[in-house]
């Protein structure tokens, strides 16, 4: 990897970036940039961390999390490939209620909804400290009487959330009545904002808890999208979106 991609200094009132994530953030800046070009394997390990210039452990995290957000593709008894990126649209920011309805009303119940410690998708996404606790919302939507969508939504510190958007702040602070999700009570609020949000979208499988939260198999292949939304570059909220086979597909739309 060229070693002249200098990190972005971080602003005095903007919250210092985990080493994890600044390393995934040069991953990602290198493939776009071509240096680990879609289809193509990523370097071994031990070359890959000489490059970079960082520990072994540092890097097999970062991995991990590119892993997870469908960045590399770590297929058995082979290198770590790189995904082609995405197809752009799922990011030009809708809630899922519209995207999934089509039209077609769709029904939100809400599983939960608290302050929680940060996740490893959330601490990633957010830019958050260990001590930091988050709105998180869990939501079962439904259509024509069939849960199509597991939705698990994380908000930023409430600090973060009064100083860029006290609307959105005191919009988490209770349950919405009626329950939506979290992406939706956002953009009812923040439209003036410079809002902005980037996706993904891999496959996955339900597994046994989740399964269970949509009545379905814990076999069942499924889509994972997540998403991220931010205001400017500060991130608001980070979310992840489990579609079990059998639900409507998501539109692709053409970017703004």
């Amino acid at each position: 990897m060229r070693q002249d991609m200098e990190e972005v200094p971080v602003a005095a009132n903007q919250p210092r970036r985990r080493p994890v994530v600044v390393l995934y953030e040069r991953i990602v800046e290198a493939i776009h940039q071509g240096v680990y070009p879609p289809d193509s394997p990523m370097p071994s390990e031990p070359k890959l961390a000489a490059d970079l210039g960082v520990s072994r452990s540092a890097l097999r995290e970062a991995l991990i999390l590119l892993q997870e957000d469908g960045v590399l593709d770590a297929r058995q008894g082979a290198s770590r490939m790189v995904n082609p990126p995405p197809q752009r649209g799922f990011e030009q920011l809708r809630p899922m209620e519209q995207l999934l309805g089509g039209g077609r009303p769709v029904r939100a119940t809400m599983l939960r909804h608290d302050i929680a410690e940060p996740t490893d998708f959330s601490t990633q996404h957010l830019l958050l400290s260990a001590k930091d606790r988050v709105p998180f919302w869990e939501v079962v939507l439904e259509l024509d009487g069939l849960a199509c969508c597991l939705a698990q939504e994380w908000a930023a510190p409430q600090e973060r959330l009064q100083e860029l958007l006290p609307a959105l702040a005191d919009a988490l602070s209770e349950p919405p009545a009626p329950p939506s999700s979290m992406l939706r009570a956002l953009l009812a609020v923040g439209r003036e904002l410079p809002l902005r949000g980037s996706a993904t979208m891999v496959a996955s499988m339900l597994g046994q808890h989740r399964g269970q939260q949509l009545a379905r198999p814990a076999d069942t292949p499924a889509i994972l999208a997540t998403q991220v939304v931010r205001v400017g570059r500060t991130p608001v909220m980070a979310a992840k979106y489990l579609l079990p086979s059998g639900a409507p597909a998501l539109p692709l739309l053409q970017t703004r």
